[in-house]
């Protein structure tokens, strides 16, 4: 075994280098800072020093995004898309589920998990589907959410699935301390991942249970990622920070209905665009008796349930 030491180091010349070693030196302190505040040992300078993705110019955007696609490349050992697309002009969208045709079987959201590469271990689920009685109707006190699915639809029960209501009052949203959630112009609300510091104050406020922490570092298998994302929606996400559902945000602004709506077996899921009145979800609204998820809190949202029959 050698027992031959290193050199000792030797005074730097400023001649020259001084800049270059200063800036290094800052780098690595900021990258030091920056995991000591998230619990990351991989966290580097950009990305501890990225704005708000809504103060970023596009410039700034488009090295974010490449950043992005090539940290998940190497987590995951596959090209992976990060999408930006916009708001579509004159689009807001909305969902109604018709509580007459739910038969609780979940699809919906196991579709999910599979589409936002959710955690699979734990298991981070967006969507939570409840059983309850109907003599008593749409009572939480009685309500469950652990049933057993082949066994459904269970007589005397229906089911009424919940998820992220978008609200265009959003608790969650007025709560935020470093504005890391906000609504888009077509009503989806979402979060900057980046940015948010994991106070979980949006947990507090939300009204619907729909926000989701992760306590430990997401665990997605690089034969299960879905290579297709969105910026604010399903790309691979962090320990320590909150999500949730974004009506599927990479497909629903490139013209696609959301994964829960494709995968239900029963039709019980509407999507569109409430502001086109030949739309499927303004037929419901203008036909069917709807009403809001605990409507009384006046957070207004987006989501509608109503009975078919």
């Amino acid at each position: 075994m050698s027992t031959e030491q290193d050199p000792q180091p030797q005074p730097s010349s400023c001649e020259g280098g001084c800049d270059v070693s200063r800036r290094t030196f800052m780098g690595a302190a900021v990258a030091t800072v920056a995991a000591a505040l998230t619990g990351c040992d991989h966290i580097s300078e950009a990305e501890f020093l990225q704005r708000n993705f809504r103060e970023l110019s596009k410039q700034d955007v488009k090295e974010v995004i490449a950043r992005l696609e090539q940290e998940y490349k190497e987590k995951y050992g596959r090209d992976v898309y990060v999408g930006n697309e916009p708001p579509i002009p004159g689009v807001i969208f909305a969902y109604a589920l018709d509580l007459s045709r739910c038969v609780g079987c979940r699809r919906c959201v196991y579709a999910c998990v599979k589409e936002n590469n959710q955690s699979r271990d734990p298991q981070i689920q967006w969507i939570r589907v409840l059983q309850m009685d109907k003599e008593e109707g749409v009572n939480l006190e009685h309500d469950t959410a652990y049933y057993d699915p082949p066994e459904v639809p269970a007589e005397g029960h229906f089911y009424m699935p919940t998820a992220c209501q978008q609200c265009k009052k959003p608790p969650c949203v007025k709560v935020c301390p470093v504005g890391a959630t906000w609504r888009e112009k077509d009503g989806i609300v979402v979060v900057d991942y980046n940015w948010c510091i994991g106070c979980r104050y949006c947990m507090a406020a939300c009204p619907y249970g729909a926000r989701h922490f992760n306590w430990g570092e997401p665990h997605l298998p690089a034969d299960e990622l879905n290579p297709h994302t969105h910026y604010l929606g399903n790309r691979p996400r962090y320990k320590g920070v909150v999500e949730k559902c974004t009506f599927c945000i990479q497909r629903t602004r490139n013209g696609r209905y959301p994964a829960c709506v494709e995968i239900c077996p029963t039709g019980s899921r509407k999507f569109g665009n409430i502001l086109d009145p030949t739309s499927e979800i303004r037929m419901v609204l203008e036909n069917k008796r709807v009403f809001k998820f605990k409507e009384d809190l006046d957070t207004q949202p987006n989501f509608f349930y109503f009975y078919g029959v």
